[in-house]
């Protein structure tokens, strides 16, 4: 058994969660990108990554379109001309995701707008509604 990926403090990554698979890739590279497969596609399947299930659902909506169904995560990269490369880079974006997902976001507190910010925004709304009433050819000057 392999030990975990360590993602957080106390939160760590199944190895065996991993897929990584090599294609080629697109872009610039010469006749190198004709013959090498550099570019990687690695595929973390989260039901088996031994993650909390509050972490795999936060991981879940902040990988947005690279998260599947099946609750998997697909990162590909290209970046780079080797795959060792590649590979590190596609590992380091899956572990800042996943160490992004173990921050439980803050509660926002409800709170009402203080005497002094209602005081200048009416104020603010009575000045605007004078200038409007001034562009429209003094109509409406008197009243107030």
């Amino acid at each position: 058994m392999a030990a975990l990926i360590p993602v957080a403090p106390g939160v760590g990554l199944e190895p065996a969660s991993i897929e990584v698979r090599f294609v080629r890739a697109s872009g610039p590279g010469g006749q190198n990108v004709n013959k090498v497969s550099t570019a990687v596609e690695l595929s973390c399947d989260l039901t088996r990554s031994g993650l909390p299930d509050e972490v795999r659902i936060r991981a879940i909506a902040l990988a947005g379109s690279r998260a599947t169904l099946d609750q998997r995560i697909l990162i590909s990269a290209q970046r780079f001309r080797t795959q060792q490369m590649n590979r590190d880079d596609a590992m380091a974006r899956l572990l800042a995701l996943l160490a992004r997902a173990c921050v439980r976001p803050k509660r926002r507190i409800a709170t009402r707008p203080g005497a002094g910010a209602r005081e200048r925004r009416l104020s603010d709304k009575k000045a605007q509604g004078s200038i409007k009433r001034a562009r429209s050819g003094g109509r409406g000057l008197l009243e107030d």
